[in-house]
């Protein structure tokens, strides 16, 4: 016999954490979760963005703003789905992060702890509280419902870029930490997922210290490249899966980009 696969409804809405809001990915996969019918809290350092998210999007949105590596804030985040929304995140996406430009021997290390804290540490913190909620909760929900944490990681956390190596290595640890996690929590109905990304236009490159000239070759040797819409799109399929099924790992390229 089929299993029947229950459908969502009104009473029974997700609600989401997008970290990384404000911007990119994180702001396209807000829009595309508030599209959908979701309820979203988003985080991001820009107070100003967040309240103009909020204006524009209407109830089904909160802002908090603050640094996602902040335990004080992770739990603000989690907090605000149960006060605002009635129920406990079940979807959280760790985005957040920052990019460095540069080989192992000629990278300014200068802003590596903060590379490595916002990327590694702050994206621990979020999957480990996510983990923990969604565990309990799906002991009495699943398979009827749906818990699902996502963790951007990238296509140089998969294959060594000279332009990149140093942000890279953080990457490799966040793909290290979503498998864990994976295995870890599935058997109790939470599903881990690692999207990665390859070149995405977004404020990335700017942060990261990539030049223009940089980012010109990107477009002339891989373009189109990818936005965050892009990558938004593949976040929603993932989690909109039925409950019993999992898409534990998807790397998205521009068809053009060959490597890494």
């Amino acid at each position: 016999m089929a299993q029947k696969i229950p459908q969502a409804t009104e009473s029974n809405r997700r609600v989401a954490i997008v970290t990384g809001a404000s911007s990119g990915i994180g702001e396209a996969t807000v829009r595309k979760f508030i599209t959908n019918g979701y309820a979203v809290i988003g985080n991001g350092r820009k107070v100003e963005k967040l309240d103009s998210l909020a204006q524009e999007l209407g109830s089904a949105f909160i802002g908090v703003a603050g640094d996602a590596s902040d335990n004080a804030v992770i739990d603000q985040l989690f907090a605000a789905a149960t006060t605002h929304f009635g129920q406990p995140a079940d979807i959280v996406v760790a985005n957040a992060g920052r990019g460095l430009g540069g080989s192992v021997k000629d990278a300014d290390l200068t802003e590596f702890e903060r590379v490595l804290q916002i990327n590694v540490v702050g994206a621990l913190n979020l999957i480990q509280k996510a983990a923990k909620s969604m565990v309990e909760v799906q002991a009495t929900h699943f398979p009827n419902r749906a818990a699902d944490i996502v963790v951007i990681g990238s296509v140089v956390g998969r294959n060594l870029s000279p332009f990149s190596a140093v942000y890279g290595s953080t990457k490799f640890a966040v793909h290290s930490l979503a498998e864990g996690l994976r295995r870890e929590v599935g058997p109790f109905g939470v599903r881990v997922s690692l999207i990665e990304p390859g070149i995405v236009m977004s404020g990335f490159q700017d942060a990261a210290g990539y030049s223009d000239d940089m980012v010109a070759h990107f477009e002339t040797n891989f373009g189109p490249i990818l936005y965050g819409e892009d990558i938004a799109n593949a976040i929603y399929h993932v989690v909109s899966q039925p409950p019993h099924i999992h898409i534990s790992d998807m790397m998205i390229r521009p068809t053009r980009q060959d490597y890494p």
